[in-house]
């Protein structure tokens, strides 16, 4: 049985053995490497998460160029606090590169976490409540290609996003909440997630708060855009918070979901200005177009394997 993948078992590594890299888009598309936006999803994708130690970089360079790989790109970070080392690598070449992984295990830190991450489109779960600026631009974004997933269903505690979604040919599942128990009701919406075998759940303002026992179920891979930035307003009515508070940004925050509310390790964030002329209701409209560009952020980071936790922080390769 394939071992569920998750935030936290992810790793990455290498940077020897560059070579040219001059190729046209068709060319790369030929042989498996596909644009999405300015990223480039490589055949193979290594991630390392180990403690800091002196050569670590030379050490898995030199194994990857041994092994008759071509690196593509590569990011490192050591955390100077921690004494932790991150790495994540994209390179091709002809041999599988099972092997690599084992042998690094071996001559990297003890609780080194290495693993080949995966280049496939992941599968996904949406859900939502009755707002649809946020669902409505990831399944455009999904129509188009943009999003290296495969959204395999909306789940909703209200009918009215339905009609949003049926053209796009997504399975919609309406589970209401009314008069029934908060615990049978997220027994009701995990029997249906885990129909579709999703490896995140994303949640595209579902406006309900989630128990710490379905917060475990899926840990570290449920998704929530937050709608203020560094979360200043929790709770009801943000806009209208902001507003009375006379605030001169807003923006909004993307995050993994955790037992606090909206207080998980961060994924993206943005802001943008506003003044004394915008309402309540220009705050909302403007604080809804940085939500869904946000949360689109976080879900495309997520699936292209870019984004590590350590503790309630993340380390984020763009």
């Amino acid at each position: 049985m394939k071992a569920r993948r998750t935030l936290r078992s992810l790793g990455e590594g290498g940077w020897k053995g560059f070579g040219e890299f001059r190729r046209d888009t068709s060319k790369l598309c030929s042989e498996g490497l596909h644009p999405i936006g300015d990223r480039l999803v490589a055949p193979h994708i290594l991630r390392i998460d180990c403690p800091d130690e002196k050569g670590l970089v030379h050490k898995i360079s030199g194994v990857l160029f041994n092994a008759g790989y071509n690196v593509l790109s590569n990011q490192e970070f050591v955390d100077p606090v921690a004494g932790h080392f991150f790495m994540r690598t994209a390179f091709d070449g002809a041999e599988a590169p099972d092997r690599v992984v084992s042998y690094l295990q071996q001559i990297l830190p003890a609780a080194a976490v290495v693993r080949l991450a995966t280049t496939e489109k992941q599968p996904i779960v949406i859900m939502a409540t009755t707002e649809a600026h946020c669902l409505g631009d990831l399944l455009i974004r999904h129509y188009s290609g943009e999003l290296a997933a495969e959204i395999r269903a909306v789940i909703a505690n209200h009918e009215t996003l339905g009609s949003l979604v049926k053209p796009f040919g997504i399975p919609f599942h309406s589970i209401s909440h009314k008069d029934i128990e908060r615990a049978e009701h997220e027994k009701q919406v995990a029997e249906v997630i885990d129909s579709y075998s999703p490896e995140y759940i994303v949640l595209a303002k579902y406006m309900r708060i989630l128990t710490p026992a379905f917060v475990a179920r899926y840990r570290d891979r449920v998704i929530n855009i937050h709608h203020s930035f560094l979360p200043a307003f929790i709770g009801a009515k943000p806009y209208h918070q902001a507003y009375t508070r006379g605030v001169k940004i807003i923006g909004a925050t993307a995050h993994i979901v955790t037992d606090d509310l909206d207080t998980g390790p961060i994924i993206a964030q943005s802001v943008i200005p506003v003044n004394h002329t915008y309402t309540a209701a220009a705050m909302a409209q403007a604080g809804r177009d940085v939500e869904k560009i946000v949360l689109a952020r976080a879900v495309r980071l997520v699936l292209e394997e870019r984004v590590f936790l350590h503790g309630n922080r993340t380390i984020v390769f763009e």
